[in-house]
């Protein structure tokens, strides 16, 4: 195993370690979305305050610019049954908007057959090892799933079939893919689920989500707390908002199994930033206004994008807009370009979400501010509370 200085602590994935108890997992989000708790981490003292979500307007700075994810969760969680009677869970991965949808033809020259569709994906499948390379997955009578080749931890490429519109059988069949933390009854073990259950589709999702940027199969959460009412009375404050899109994949639940964190190799993701934002972001760093991302994610596009704009040749410290794929693993020593401030969730241990407010705010710090969560009460993860990084 490779040693690693006791100066470069940072770099250890043991330093990221804390001891969280189950119960402390939020099954279920707040009664309402605002309702949340908040706690408010000064990046420069470490002075932490605490708050509800709906008082946020108070902590943030009157000229702030606001950038959030506007990406929409699909139901891309699905049961079907093999050809011989098999029951597999299937989990799409990749983004709704990338599938190169083709029509599948009959072998009749200029016939289609039967208006089915054809796109290779990327998908999880459950239990993947008894299911055989060219294999059928039935999840409806207009809606397959073939595997194709088989990889590490469940991840299978795989091809759908289907008949009709894509996102209204993800609607029809599909369920909302939770995280694995989050224990819902699956379809077939007799047990009834609640209401809180039910609101998934409602609650796993932003209520800015854009029906045009769906394909996401996990949350922005950090975005789950707001509510129109707050939206509207933060710009009514003279803040001001704009909006990116990524498109969330499995691989932010992804671990780091590296000892030395700098090794991980981080999932790429498809983003798009608008020539609006990328204007607004580009003024307010020219007024010295504060950019403040609403979720990791929003501040990976815009760290990424930068990032990406920088190794294309840019020498300009202006964002363009952007659409496309970014990799980009923010750890502390690596240093932020665009924003100054984060609202974010309280994330896994050694995860590479704590790795990235770690960077942004220091990681002793956060591991301080961690303590003092659980200390207090508060709920961890997607339908968790909220931090301010400020």
């Amino acid at each position: 195993m490779k040693l690693i200085p006791p100066a470069d602590a940072d770099f250890l994935l043991s330093s990221y370690a804390f001891v969280l108890p189950e119960e402390r997992i939020a099954q279920y989000p707040a009664g309402e979305r605002d309702a949340s708790r908040l706690m408010v981490l000064e990046r420069e003292t470490g002075r932490i305050d605490t708050a509800r979500f709906s008082d946020i307007l108070r902590f943030l700075p009157e000229n702030c610019l606001l950038v959030a994810n506007n990406s929409r969760v699909i139901p891309a969680r699905m049961w079907g049954r093999r050809s011989g009677g098999g029951r597999v869970e299937v989990l799409l991965l990749t983004p709704l908007p990338l599938l190169e949808a083709r029509p599948e033809h009959s072998g009749v020259p200029g016939r289609m057959a039967g208006g089915w569709f054809t796109a290779e994906a990327e998908a999880l499948l459950r239990p993947a090892k008894k299911v055989c390379p060219g294999e059928r997955v039935a999840i409806s009578d207009d809606l397959h799933v073939e595997l194709v080749e088989q990889g590490d931890f469940g991840r299978c490429r795989v091809l759908l079939r289907w008949q009709g519109d894509l996102l209204e059988l993800l609607q029809q069949h599909g369920a909302m893919p939770l995280p694995p933390y989050i224990r819902r009854p699956k379809p077939g073990e007799g047990a009834c689920p609640d209401e809180s259950s039910r609101s998934d589709r409602e609650r796993y999702q932003t209520t800015y989500a854009r029906q045009d940027k769906a394909g996401s199969v996990a949350a922005p959460t950090a975005g789950l707390h707001f509510t129109p009412e707050l939206r509207a009375a933060f710009q009514a404050s003279n803040r001001e908002w704009a909006e990116v899109t990524l498109y969330v994949g499995y691989g932010t639940f992804s671990p780091v199994r590296c000892q030395d964190i700098r090794e991980h190799a981080m999932h790429a993701e498809y983003v798009e930033l608008p020539a609006a934002t990328a204007e607004a972001v580009n003024r307010a760093r020219q007024e010295e206004r504060p950019v403040i991302a609403v979720g990791t994610t929003s501040a990976r596009t815009l760290e990424g994008v930068f990032a990406a704009q920088r190794v294309q040749g840019g020498h300009s410290d202006l964002l363009a807009a952007h659409a496309g794929w970014i990799n980009i693993f923010l750890y502390p020593g690596r240093p932020f370009q665009v924003i100054d401030g984060l609202i974010t969730n309280f994330h896994l241990p050694e995860s590479s979400l704590l790795m990235l407010v770690s960077a942004l705010a220091g990681r002793e710090r956060i591991l301080a501010a961690y303590d003092r969560a659980l200390a207090e009460g508060f709920r961890f993860f997607s339908y968790g509370d909220a931090m301010l990084i400020r």
